[in-house]
């Protein structure tokens, strides 16, 4: 018996420090993800700003390389943030995500070859490539930008009709809660109800109908001319006979 308690602590603890292990691993790489994360964030900040400086404040044929870059990861980059944002809401741009994984490697590409020729020190030769690269780097750009801006069109159009939608929803919202408009409109002249076939003409002293027993009351109104037939007796919807010839 002792040694099945033992057993079972024994399990318990192996069980809470394999957990803590566990844990104590995803910790770890969650922070270096980050880590990871922020030092690239740093390295692209500076790389850009490297770049800028090369771009307005040489000449030649180093300032034009640094010009190229700059324009290719920049556009790279927006184009990424825009497609990667858009996909968690809509579906459909995961396959513009594919072309841009395949189109990135052509980015890649494109910038390795720049910053090999950044450090080329034979100037004619890189003044000669230039026509070439200059035309990838817009065939590269050209195609980023235009993923880019179909996925903001998309995105504005869906935002244009899901507006007109709710605009024409609270336009019946605001209809139904106006109601009152219509009904005061309706209720201003009322037409005079129709007395129930068991009930007296309206009057000053009108009572509801019950049904005769015998003779009529005193406080009917005027009798006919001709007392009706006593072998009968006449209901309150019918109308007495009026003689051909009276008085």
């Amino acid at each position: 018996m002792e040694a099945a308690i033992v057993t079972i602590l024994a399990l318990l603890f192996l069980s809470f420090v394999a957990l803590g292990v566990y844990a104590t691993v995803k910790v770890v790489k969650a922070t270096k993800r980050g880590v990871d994360r922020t030092l690239d964030q740093a390295r692209r900040t500076v790389e850009d700003t490297t770049l800028r400086a090369k771009s307005f404040g040489q000449a030649g044929v180093a300032a034009e390389l640094a010009r190229l870059r700059l324009s290719l990861r920049t556009s790279m980059r927006a184009t990424q943030d825009a497609l990667q944002a858009g996909a968690v809401e809509d579906a459909s741009l995961r396959e513009s995500l594919d072309l841009f994984a395949r189109l990135s490697a052509h980015g890649r590409e494109l910038d390795e070859d720049l910053k090999r020729l950044e450090r080329e020190p034979d100037k004619a030769y890189v003044a000669g490539q230039l026509p070439a690269l200059t035309e990838r780097t817009e065939r590269i750009t050209g195609s980023a930008d235009a993923l880019r801006q179909a996925a903001r069109d998309r995105a504005r159009r869906f935002a244009e009709d899901d507006l007109d939608t709710l605009s024409a929803q609270i336009d019946v919202e605001a209809g139904a809660l106006r109601h009152w408009t219509t009904t005061d409109r309706e209720t201003t002249a009322p037409e005079p109800a129709q007395a129930a076939w068991y009930e007296t003409a309206p009057g000053p002293q009108s009572q509801a109908q019950t049904w005769p027993e015998g003779q009529p009351q005193a406080d009917e109104g005027p009798q006919a001319i001709t007392a009706p037939d006593p072998r009968t007796t006449a209901y309150p919807w019918e109308k007495t006979a009026r003689p051909e010839s009276a008085g």
